[in-house]
């Protein structure tokens, strides 16, 4: 059995030196979520403080990931894990960026879409690549099953919350706005006509306690905003199954591809030979 020993210093050093951009990313997030949990610990706003933790430790996933599946991510989709990471935890509920700015969920979502492909991808890549597993999936087959293991993501990312609004009264769902609708519900003769309401100005929803919310227009809950959420993740997932696809058929020729993809590691890849005799639908 093959002893594995913790890295030595120099080691590391040689590793940080490899990676410079990563790891330079990694630091600057890092001190500025350590200095946000301290002073949210200092003013006792622990829900914040409990999200820098949570930010933490998501910042180690691309590490984890990387040695547990034995894949190196490139530079720029590591950075782009990072970041996306801060821009999600820290920037959307810390800064509230979520509320102040509409498309910020809608910019995270496509993002998302796009990072969960990349994964996708690269598992049944590294079947793909492995001499040991009788397993071969052409360019478009890998592509498609990235594009359907991100939108699965997406999906069950929706069901969550979906529960956790329901369950612990939260708002992840976040409602929108809107000035006109359908709905059979309104239709007085039960015939499943749907009755188109425009032009709405005004909503006024009232409480048993007499409590009254006048909103401008008509609120939806959560539909809208699941929606464009599956939406734009449908869009992120296609932009990188289509580059998932051209990198497989061209292994190693095209670099803006090449800097999205994880790979698997040179000591369970297989020769270049046999990665270029691939099938093509």
């Amino acid at each position: 059995m093959k002893q594995h020993t913790n890295p030595t210093l120099g080691e590391l050093i040689g590793q940080i030196r490899e990676h410079r951009a990563t790891f330079i990313v990694w630091m600057i997030l890092r001190i500025l979520v350590i200095g946000i949990a301290v002073r949210s610990a200092h003013t006792h706003q622990w829900e914040r403080f409990f999200t820098c933790i949570l930010t933490l430790i998501l910042f180690l996933a691309p590490s984890f990931v990387q040695k547990k599946l034995r894949i190196k991510l490139p530079t720029a989709l590591e950075i782009t894990v990072l970041i996306f990471i801060f821009c999600a935890e820290v920037l959307g509920e810390i800064a509230c960026f979520y509320i102040k700015y509409p498309l910020w969920d809608t910019m995270l979502h496509t993002v998302n879409g796009f990072l969960f492909a990349a994964f996708g991808f690269c598992l049944v890549d590294l079947l793909n690549e492995n001499h040991s597993v009788k397993f071969h999936l052409s360019p478009s087959f890998l592509a498609l099953v990235a594009f359907c293991f991100s939108m699965t993501i997406g999906i069950f990312w929706e069901f969550f919350e979906y529960a956790m609004d329901h369950l612990f009264a939260l708002d992840m769902q976040k409602d929108t706005i809107l000035t006109a609708f359908q709905s059979v519900t309104l239709d007085e003769t039960r015939q499943n006509n749907p009755v188109a309401v425009q032009n709405i100005t005004r909503t006024v929803i009232e409480t048993a306690d007499g409590t009254k919310y006048v909103i401008s227009g008509y609120l939806d809950i959560g539909l809208t905003d699941t929606l464009k959420d599956l939406f734009v993740n449908f869009i992120g997932a296609a932009v990188f199954s289509l580059l998932g696809r051209i990198y497989v058929r061209q292994r190693g020729k095209n670099s803006i591809a090449a800097a999205f993809i994880p790979v698997v590691a040179v000591s369970e890849a297989q020769p270049a030979a046999d990665t270029e005799n691939r099938g093509n639908l």
